[in-house]
C-alpha cells in the first residue's frame, strides 16, 4: 500500500518514516527526501520574485510502487509541468483522473490526493497571492476546485513547444530556466491592483475571521465590486480566501496540550460537530487522524 505525504507549505511526516531534509547552498532552497519521493524547492530568479513564490521539483524515485502525496488548500495558484512519467488526481469513488502535462490548479477548500508513478517528475510554478495576474489577463475565479490544461491559457502550439522542450531536457536546473524563459515571455506591463493587496493583508492578519462585509467597509468599496475585483485576481471568493486562511492558521497554530475543542472555539467555531466537517473536508482527516504525525514542517519558511 502507497504511504499518504501531505505535502505543499505544510508537510506531515509519519513516525516510521525515515526523513532526510537539506537546505542548499543557495538561499530559500531546500530538499525534502521520504522513502519514495523527493522536493526540492528553486528560488525564482531576482525579476519574478514580485510574482512567484518558488518552484517545486516532486520526483518519485520508488521502485516498484506509486508515490502519493495529499495536497492541502493553500492560497497559491499553481502551474504544474510535467516531464516524465504519470500524475494521476484521485477523485471521488477513488477513481484516477490522468493529469494534463502541463496543467493550471486554482485554489480549493478541499484535499487533493496525487499519485506519482514510478520515476514520474513534475515542476511546479507556485505564484503568489494574486501573482499570476502578471503573466495572464484571464479571471481565475474559474479555476477554483478545478485543473484545467495550460493551453486554455497559452493555445495548444505553445504549450506542446515547451512540454516538448521540458522532456528533452535531462537537468532540472535547466528545466527551471526554460520555465522561466516562458515566464518571461508572458510577462506584460502589469500594474498590481493595491485594492485586493491589502484586502490579502487584512485576511491574513485576522487569521481569516474578518467578515467580508467588513473588510469591504474598511477598504471603502461596496461589496459587490469588492467581491468582483477578488475573484478576477486571487482566484476565489473573499469568503473563500479566508477559510482557506483560516483553517491553514488552525493547523499551524495548534498548541501541543490544545484540545480540539479548544482549537474549534478559538477558530470561532461554536460547535465541534461542523469544526470535524470543515476540518475532514480541509485535509481529508478528521483532526484525531492528522494531528497523530509527531511534527510539522512549513515549507514556506524556508521560502524567505
Amino acid at each position: 500500500m502507497s504511504k499518504v505525504l501531505t505535502v505543499f507549505f505544510l508537510v506531515k511526516f509519519n513516525k516510521s518514516r525515515r526523513i532526510v531534509i537539506v537546505k542548499s547552498p543557495k538561499a530559500g532552497d531546500m530538499v525534502i527526501k521520504t522513502q519514495r519521493m523527493i522536493f526540492k524547492t528553486y528560488t525564482p530568479t531576482e525579476f519574478l520574485r514580485p510574482f512567484i513564490k518558488t518552484y517545486i521539483v516532486v520526483e518519485n524515485y520508488g521502485e516498484g510502487s506509486d508515490g502519493v502525496n495529499r495536497v492541502i488548500p493553500d492560497t497559491s495558484l499553481v502551474i504544474s509541468f510535467r516531464y516524465k512519467g504519470q500524475v494521476h488526481n484521485e477523485s471521488g469513488e477513488s477513481r484516477q483522473n490522468s493529469l494534463p502535462a502541463s496543467a493550471f490548479s486554482g485554489l480549493r477548500k478541499t484535499v487533493r490526493i496525487f499519485n506519482y508513478s514510478k520515476n514520474a517528475g513534475n515542476i511546479l510554478v507556485v505564484f503568489k497571492e494574486a501573482g499570476a495576474s502578471a503573466f495572464f489577463r484571464e479571471s481565475f475565479h474559474e479555476l477554483f476546485e478545478k485543473i484545467v490544461s495550460l493551453d486554455n491559457f497559452i493555445g495548444q502550439q505553445s504549450t506542446s513547444i515547451i512540454e516538448e522542450r521540458l522532456a528533452e531536457t535531462a537537468d532540472n536546473d535547466q528545466r527551471i530556466a526554460l520555465i522561466e524563459k516562458f515566464l518571461f515571455s508572458k510577462l506584460f506591463n502589469y500594474k498590481p491592483d493595491k485594492l485586493i493587496l491589502t484586502a490579502l493583508q487584512k485576511i491574513r492578519s485576522t487569521n481569516g475571521t474578518i467578515k467580508v462585509k467588513d473588510l469591504a467597509i474598511a477598504l471603502n468599496i461596496s461589496q459587490d465590486p469588492f467581491e468582483k475585483r477578488f475573484r478576477r485576481v486571487v482566484g476565489s471568493s473573499p469568503k473563500q480566501f479566508s477559510t482557506i486562511i483560516r483553517m491553514g492558521s488552525i493547523i499551524s497554530g495548534r498548541e501541543q496540550e490544545q484540545t480540539f475543542t479548544a482549537m474549534a472555539l478559538g477558530a470561532g467555531y461554536f460547535d465541534q460537530p461542523h469544526f470535524n466537517k470543515d476540518f475532514k473536508l480541509f485535509t481529508g482527516q478528521s483532526p484525531s487522524e492528522f494531528f497523530k504525525a509527531p511534527s510539522f514542517l512549513r515549507i514556506s519558511d524556508f521560502l524567505q
